[in-house]
């Protein structure tokens, strides 16, 4: 039995890397291979939304509809678009097809307004934003923040200003390109920036190139071993990597389809999957913690899911929602978008993000070094290199870059350089070699396998987003009556991830439902705090930096916390009594607004 198993789990590896190398020796993008696929597939259903189907026939009609787009208002090569929509079908038509005809399209998260969404346009300075018609008042609340306002291309029906995207594409030409409208592209040209949220700060827009697209979905078309007849749930942000390109890329690199969904919700999501006839899903932790603890559906074993693929399944829940759910086989990894490796568990073992097989050693080094907390750097021995840890000890995760630079495993890096530099770590285990730092705390037991820890610095993660403390603090700040503030991470009994906690010092102005109304209005859900702490002053180094480590420690608990206390409600901020605290701590249902 054990044979049987190890032999299927090579078979996936050596799956994986047939297809990843034969795509990159194609040397095709995206969008060219979306003409391909048209051709081979023509009719299937490519992409399903709950408005809009397109087949990949269509798919590909569309995409070269948006690389003419791109080429008529004179997107030059290397010039970025903005993309601010929703889920939907056309969300991979619109890159897709921009990014063909060397234009690089940056993925803006949707749930963004005023100052942070200014803040992702800014960095990358588009010279136009093709905006959903529902978002034009985000929009309308981050212009003023703009030194140099993009040209509006607003797609669906408007009254606002702006360019009627869907009348003007539907006038253009939907045949394959011809080789006088094809720019010449490497791989390793640029096709997308991708946000992420770092370790602290704004966010950064990562850059991706062709390659990284092509990589991803062929690899994990492998992994997977989809099939024309598979059908992917995919009810993640099409604006991250995951959502965006793992679920979508690699179905239909294979001929299959992609159930696309705005949002997830537990209460509807295993009728869907049933009626759809979904055979792959594509998760995070906390989704599949979200329908653990959900009330038993009638359907939640009438599927045809194969594959749960994701990130982020902690061990706790791991073995109930494959059982409950009656689930085949969990695919759990480890990446980031702008990283220069990635685990897999491809064993299925409970609770680890992946190990790393004795034959692709050779094509990325991992290590994890000891890290000292009071420094927030690596530490280091006496000779000034940094000290591997040992089995099961917990340290930063790193991964080697080569010294050229060159197509494997390299750090395509931000588009700040003092950003990208930052992400470097420097003669670690000897003079002049480089290493990419994830930021994620990890251990490796003495089988091989990782297993993902926490997050260092500032940033948390909570409903499936990075949430920077720094954004928080400086619109919290900003509310009259704070006088100062320090935003950190708390734990919560039963979930994924840390929600937000601030403590403040107030002043006599100071009222809990100014407070309420200005994060709402200026922060999205899963940034607002869900605790407030209010202090008489706030801890600080001889350097003035903010001591967070007992207010993290102190946590939310009133028998603990002798400050007043404030929790969100559905009437605002609410004090957190003994009573609400125990009903908080016992009840998981805090997050079911999230469907």
């Amino acid at each position: 039995m054990q044979d049987h198993v190890q032999s299927k789990v090579s078979a996936d590896w050596l799956r994986a890397l047939e297809r990843t190398a034969q795509a990159i020796r194609s040397r095709r993008s995206f969008g060219e291979i979306l003409d391909e696929l048209a051709g081979a597939h023509g009719d299937r259903p490519a992409l399903i939304g709950e408005k809009v189907t397109l087949t990949h026939r269509a798919l590909a009609a569309q995409s070269n509809r948006y690389a003419r787009w791109a080429l008529a208002n004179g997107v030059g090569k290397g010039e970025c678009v903005a993309l601010l929509l929703p889920n939907c079908p056309d969300y991979v038509a619109i890159w897709s097809g921009i990014s063909r005809v060397g234009g690089v399209v940056a993925l803006l998260n949707t749930n963004l307004t005023a100052q942070p969404l200014a803040h992702c346009l800014d960095i990358v300075r588009p010279t136009a934003l093709i905006i959903d018609s529902e978002l034009i008042e985000a929009y309308h609340s981050a212009a003023p923040f703009l030194p140099s306002p993009p040209k509006l291309w607003v797609h669906g029906q408007s009254t606002h200003a702006g360019q009627l995207l869907d009348e003007a594409i539907a006038a253009i030409d939907a045949s394959p390109l011809s080789p006088a409208e094809r720019r010449p592209l490497e791989l390793s040209d640029r096709a997308l920036y991708i946000y992420t949220s770092g370790t602290t700060g704004l966010p950064k827009a990562a850059n991706v190139s062709h390659r990284r697209i092509v990589e991803w979905s062929y690899w994990f078309s492998g992994l997977m071993n989809t099939q024309p007849d598979d059908r992917m749930y995919d009810c993640l942000p099409m604006y991250h990597s995951v959502g965006g390109i793992v679920a979508i890329g690699s179905v239909l690199v294979s001929g299959g389809s992609v159930m696309i969904r705005d949002k997830f919700s537990a209460s509807r999501f295993w009728d869907d999957v049933g009626e759809t006839g979904c055979t792959l899903f594509q998760y995070i932790g906390e989704l599949c913690r979200y329908l653990v603890n959900a009330p038993p559906n009638r359907n939640e074993t009438s599927h045809h899911l194969r594959i749960a693929c994701g990130n982020g399944l902690r061990a706790d829940i791991w073995d109930a929602f494959k059982s409950r759910f009656k689930i085949p086989r969990i695919l759990e990894f480890y990446a980031a978008t702008e990283g220069s490796f990635s685990l897999y568990n491809v064993e299925g073992k409970p609770g680890a993000i992946g190990r790393q097989p004795g034959f692709m050693a050779h094509r990325s080094s991992i290590a994890i070094i000891k890290f000292d907390f009071a420094s927030e750097t690596a530490a280091r021995n006496a000779d000034g290199f940094c000290i591997p840890c040992a089995a099961d000890e917990v340290g930063e995760a790193i991964g080697r870059l080569p010294h050229s630079m060159g197509e494997v495993n390299r750090f395509e890096g931000y588009t700040s350089k003092a950003e990208s530099e930052r992400k470097i770590l420097r003669d670690v285990f000897k003079r002049g070699d480089a290493w990419f730092r994830t930021g994620d705390l990890m251990k490796r037991d003495r089988a091989g396998y990782f297993y993902f820890v926490d997050r260092i610095g500032d940033t948390f993660r909570w409903k499936g987003e990075n949430v920077s403390t720094q954004e928080v603090a400086n619109t919290i700040a900003s509310c009259p009556g704070i006088s100062e503030v320090a935003v950190y991470g708390v734990t919560v009994p039963g979930f994924d991830g840390r929600a937000g906690m601030a403590a403040v010092v107030v002043n006599k102005t100071f009222e809990s439902a100014t407070l309420h109304a200005h994060v709402a209005k200026h922060l999205p859900s899963y940034s607002r705090p869900l605790f407030i702490r209010i202090v008489e002053k706030l801890a600080t180094t001889e350097t003035f930096k903010q001591k967070k480590q007992q207010l993290v420690k102190d946590g939310f608990d009133p028998s603990v916390v002798k400050d007043i206390l404030l929790v969100e409600s559905a009437d605002g901020y609410v004090p957190l009594t003994a009573e609400r605290y125990a009903r908080l701590v016992k009840r998981p249902a805090l997050v079911e607004s999230a469907s």
